[in-house]
């Protein structure tokens, strides 16, 4: 039976327990960081040796407070992708192929906001990172730019509410 630990540092284990010869051990069935997801179950399903109980696994990690995510890890998608809008060229017998398989992939259509996003699936963290520092070098020099933000003078008057207002006159401390 499959079962799920902690391995410290934010790493999770699914493993199993086997038994040969009259001395039991476990085995790791896969590993993960973050989030458990359909990949990940999959992957130890394919290498469990005994019967895979992915309900079980999924009750233990909201046991542990590990996040559950039905979203798959698609990075040679990403990465097919990148490499296509980059210009690099593909064999045209491999295009022939990926189109046969991505036929009968299911498909949805792309909402409008994600749209322009597209170009940045496949991305590297490293590019992204370049991109936002660039973003924030721009808006710096903006504000720099800018005339300086006048700040309200300060009132020549009191206010009209205080707090002594509020409990009447300032009593003398002398009694006559």
């Amino acid at each position: 039976m499959a079962y799920l630990i902690a391995r410290g540092s934010g790493r999770f284990e699914i493993r199993e327990t086997c038994s040969s010869s009259g001395v039991t051990r476990t085995r790791s069935l896969a590993g993960f960081r973050g989030s458990l997801s359909p990949d990940v179950l999959e992957r130890a399903a394919a290498r469990a040796s005994k019967p895979f109980d992915a309900a079980r696994i999924r009750a233990r990690a909201s046991e542990l407070g590990v996040r559950i995510t039905n979203r798959r890890d698609d990075r040679a998608a990403r990465a097919l992708l990148a490499h296509l809008r980059s210009g690099f060229p593909v064999d045209p017998i491999l295009v022939t192929i990926l189109r046969g398989a991505l036929e009968r992939a299911p498909a949805a259509p792309i909402p409008e906001d994600l749209a322009d996003a597209a170009e940045w699936i496949g991305v590297s963290a490293a590019r992204r990172g370049e991109a936002l520092r660039g973003l924030l070098r721009v808006s710096d020099r903006i504000m720099r730019a800018r005339l300086p933000v006048l700040e309200k003078p300060p009132l020549d008057f009191p206010r009209f509410s205080s707090k002594r207002a509020k409990r009447g006159p300032k009593r003398s401390r002398h009694r006559p």
